[in-house]
């Protein structure tokens, strides 16, 4: 009787990706996720006999091996509950198969090819089937991802759209992101992410039997979203300059950015900031399989020397000195949190785990962070992998201010505007609202419990005791030795000093506010109030001074006065970032030498709506309104409208806006066709050569065509 042999395989691709929560994936290759099983249904050339069976391989990379568990060898037999590939028969007709395939809950992830022969006593060569994706699990109770909650696996895995919170602590603003882990080819760019990695380059075999460990992996890929030490996917620019490249504001979501580095063979695409970091690195997570949100920190400490306090150098109109201040505190800053095992710590520290692809500073020789147990960076475990002290100096540092004087002397200067880790944000799950996270990463802020975690901190950073919250750990020059130095905090002034606005401070008109200033004494006192504004970007980073000018003041016994300030359209205009933020700082020298430093970051607000005119349905056209306004006071032309949104139009719609005269307010229609059911995202981006990007977002509930 001549040999059997398979004919051909069915992937139950439609049956297998509903059980898998892989059916959104596009293309025709099967894609499954890891501990759970898969059927396929087998063509034979004639019926199996008794003594014949099915033998399976699988493998993934390049010198596969069962030795590296990136290859498995079985058969069909019983049911087996362990950590191996294993093949059921479930039914059988005459010539054809349907088996049940079930890969372990820790097998390596990627793309396996699947080869078969039929154990028999004629020599057969394997024949191969064909490809298939494994992702992680995060519905596996026995993978290292998985989440026992469908709400959140829903949002962290499934939603391929997400909202990233940017501004300042006073002023938060959502911006809509599309993650897109389901688009054409993005599967196969985020595979080739990891390809692509030092690691895998110097060693692939090695490096892709260590990709059934979450922590290896989101590593690799905290390296890769940057372009540092790699041909990364993105280039960071933080100088507000972005010639040969687009602006970091103007991406609107991970998608575009995949593809053109992808089709540029590996070319890092120019610019990113961290939320666009953070946003492709969720979109990769995703894509893998691997729970992963975005979450925003605001008044983020930059801590370079690692001593958890960023020391901020003035003069005495309250202007940063750059060349003396080597920390800095961002307006806020952007990473990612992915929830998995952590089996090198302990169960305790399982759960979120902070990713940050921003290039920062290095770790083990790259630009990447973590990843680092939230749950350490709350206990102050500051000394567990990865990169805990620079992650809980990002939300626990001090924010000390010295005045430098011109005989090179400094003076601790009171000021009570900053404190870091502010309003730590994540998109909610299963809405657009902006939940506080703050108490996952630390106790309240002058708490007990805060003081004892701070303690700790210094104890495991530096091997010394420090007695109380405010003692200071600081080093004896730049590349000198740890020391315990208690510094007292600066004096409280016998004044108090507060911006306020006038009016809200919007895109294109003079901004109208003043500085407060009260006696807190029963005696009069005089007050100099050095005065200065710059445009900045969202690091703080100064870009032009607009203002500058000094007043004297006397406060009679608890006496409170305004200093009125107007800055003009025409001060700010050339300067403004688009970032659009203005920094203020009134440097204050009272009676007796107090002094105090009264900052306020600003940013500009504009104005744009997004409203569907009729119900969405899935293959049927509906039209979108958006509503924009001129913030100029002059005529402006050349205007242009993004449009973006998985599963809502093909890529991007780019609409050309007619001139608009000064102020005035307009509307622009255009039809979307959606191709997906379920709350989507839209996302409209307004680009002008005259101002900064004006972006708006709007969750359109797309039904199924009847």
């Amino acid at each position: 009787m001549a040999g059997v042999r398979v004919t051909e395989v069915d992937w139950h691709s439609r049956k297998n990706g509903a059980a898998h929560h892989t059916q959104e994936y596009p293309g025709p290759e099967l894609v499954v996720r890891r501990g759970q099983v898969f059927t396929l249904r087998l063509e034979l050339s004639r019926p199996l006999e008794d003594q014949e069976t099915i033998i399976f391989t699988v493998e993934t990379g390049p010198q596969a091996s069962e030795d590296c568990h990136t290859k498995a060898v079985f058969q069909i037999s019983e049911p087996d509950v362990g950590q191996n590939w294993t093949a059921v028969e479930e039914a059988q007709t005459e010539n054809t198969m349907t088996v049940s395939i079930t890969s372990p809950p820790n097998a390596v992830i990627g793309r396996y090819l699947m080869r078969t022969r039929v154990s028999s006593r004629r020599k057969q060569n394997d024949r191969k089937l064909g490809e298939f994706v494994l992702l992680f699990n995060p519905w596996c109770p026995e993978d290292d991802v998985f989440l026992d909650s469908e709400e959140e696996r829903q949002e962290y895995v499934l939603n391929d759209s997400g909202i990233i919170f940017r501004g300042v602590e006073k002023h938060i603003r959502a911006q809509g992101w599309n993650y897109g882990q389901f688009e054409e080819e993005i599967l196969n760019i985020c595979l080739s992410i990891l390809d692509r990695s030092p690691l895998h380059q110097n060693d692939p075999a090695t490096d892709v039997s260590h990709r059934h460990d979450p922590i290896y992996v989101t590593r690799a890929i905290s390296a890769m979203v940057n372009s540092n030490n790699d041909r990364g996917v993105v280039q960071g620019q933080w100088q507000g300059k972005y010639g040969g490249g687009t602006s970091p504001l103007h991406w609107s979501g991970s998608v575009a950015i995949l593809h053109k580095w992808f089709k540029g063979r590996f070319k890092p695409v120019k610019y990113g900031q961290c939320w666009v970091f953070a946003g492709v690195m969720c979109t990769v997570l995703r894509c893998l399989g691997i729970a992963t949100r975005v979450v925003s920190n605001f008044n983020s400490a930059h801590d370079t020397d690692r001593n958890l306090s960023v020391d901020k150098y003035v003069d005495s109109f309250g202007r940063t000195l750059e060349d003396l201040t080597e920390d800095s505190m961002w307006n806020f800053h952007v990473w990612n949190e992915s929830w998995f095992a952590r089996r090198d710590l302990g169960p305790s520290y399982n759960g979120w785990q902070v990713l940050d692809a921003t290039p920062q500073e290095e770790s083990e020789g790259m630009f990447r962070c973590g990843p680092a147990s939230v749950t350490a960076i709350r206990e102050g475990d500051v000394h567990l992998a990865h990169d805990g002290p620079f992650v809980f100096a990002e939300v626990n540092a001090d924010y000390i201010t010295w005045l430098w004087h011109e005989d090179e002397s400094r003076e601790r200067v009171y000021s009570d505007t900053k404190k870091i880790g502010r309003c730590i944000s994540t998109k909610a799950v299963g809405s657009d609202s902006r939940v506080d996270i703050t108490g996952l990463y630390k106790y309240p802020e002058g708490s007990r419990k805060e003081r004892q975690v701070y303690r700790k901190a210094v104890r495991k950073l530096f091997g010394v005791e420090a007695p109380g919250r405010r003692t200071r750990v600081r080093r004896a020059g730049s590349r000198g030795l740890w020391r315990e130095d208690l510094m007292e905090p600066a004096i409280k002034p016998s004044v108090t000093g507060k911006f306020k606005m006038l009016e809200p401070p919007m895109l294109g008109h003079d901004l109208r506010l003043a500085l407060c200033l009260a006696n807190l004494t029963s005696r009069a006192q005089r007050v100099r109030v050095n005065l200065s504004g710059a445009t900045i970007l969202y690091t703080r980073r100064p870009v032009a001074e607009i203002l500058h000018e000094s007043h004297t003041v006397r406060l009679g016994p608890e006496e409170e006065k305004k200093i009125p300030i107007t800055i003009s359209y025409s001060q700010y205009k050339e300067d403004l970032t688009e970032d659009k933020k203005i920094l203020l700082a009134a440097m204050c020298f009272v009676t007796k030498g107090e002094k105090l430093l009264v900052e306020k970051d600003i940013t500009l607000e504009d104005f744009i709506t997004i409203k569907v005119l009729g119900p969405a349905v899935v293959g049927v056209a509906v039209v979108v309104k958006v509503t924009l306004v001129n913030p100029l006071l002059e005529r402006v032309e050349d205007c242009v409208l993004m449009v973006e949104g998985s599963g809502l139009l093909q890529g991007q719609l780019s609409i050309d806006v007619p001139s608009l005269e000064p102020q005035e307010k307009a509307s622009v229609q255009f039809s979307i066709t959606p191709s997906k059911s379920g709350p989507r995202q839209l996302q409209v981006d307004l680009i002008s050569p005259h101002f900064p990007d004006i972006k708006g977002f709007v969750v359109i509930h797309v039904a199924t065509a009847k």
